[in-house]
């Protein structure tokens, strides 16, 4: 893949590009504000874009907006020194969002996820449309956001105030009603429970256990999330369909 770098700072460039050629990727260019970022991409028509935040003139999350406009656009991960910009940042629909001094464990990982997006699939971010959906929800912990993707998670289970992700990768606490999520990725999930909604695509089948009462089986995980009698009679139709 081809990657451009923008960060107003040459030794914040330099250090990560030589982390990016050390994962075998191919820095095209570098730039130091909006203007040479946007010729940049006119010149190579990058995969990634490693875009710093704070910047002089135009900031990052401003050049973000503008290069949804353009045709097939970058995907685009955000290295910056700051954490309160992780919300923001994501609402662009951004690949990655890593904090600096930028580790390389966490450039890797984040630019393996960026290979299996096709840009053609990136979604506008004109504020003015409605609201699309999400291809991944952010989590933020200790060691800064991290982002699912949808087709990681299994299922969402309220706990407490929060929502616990259940995914191949693990379990993380959101910040999202359970409502909210049913709302958003209702052709996804479904609600097989006041505190849960399960993946449809994944789904195995249902298991009884000697209460009588049903579990759905789902791929990859061990979890088997109860169906209360309210939705059992909805689940066992879904199924006939699947």
């Amino acid at each position: 893949m081809d990657i451009v770098i923008v960060d107003d700072e040459p030794l914040a460039r330099q250090r990560l590009q030589k982390m990016v050629t050390e994962l075998n990727y191919n820095v095209v260019a570098e730039a130091a504000n909006s203007e040479q970022a946007l010729q940049a991409i006119a010149d190579h028509d990058p995969s990634i874009l490693l875009l710093d935040i704070e910047m002089p003139g135009e900031n990052g999350l401003q050049l973000a907006k503008k290069i949804s406009a353009l045709d097939a656009p970058p995907a685009i991960v955000f290295t910056t020194a700051y954490d309160q910009y992780a919300l923001d940042a994501f609402e662009t629909l951004a690949t990655g969002y890593l904090l600096k001094p930028v580790q390389q464990a966490q450039l890797e990982k984040v630019l393996e996820k960026a290979k299996t997006l096709n840009k053609l699939q990136l979604e506008s971010l004109d504020t003015e449309d409605a609201p699309k959906q999400r291809e991944h929800i952010a989590s933020k912990g200790h060691r800064g956001v991290e982002l699912i993707s949808l087709e990681d998670i299994r299922y969402f289970m309220a706990d407490q105030k929060y929502v616990m992700v259940v995914s191949t990768h693990g379990r993380v606490l959101i910040d999202e009603t359970l409502k909210d999520l049913e709302e958003e990725f209702s052709k996804n999930f479904v609600r097989v429970h006041r505190n849960s909604l399960i993946s449809v695509q994944h789904i195995q089948g249902l298991d009884r256990d000697q209460q009588g009462h049903y579990h759905v089986r789902l791929a990859d995980i061990e979890d088997k999330p109860i169906v209360s009698r309210r939705y059992s009679s909805k689940i066992k139709s879904l199924l006939k369909t699947l």
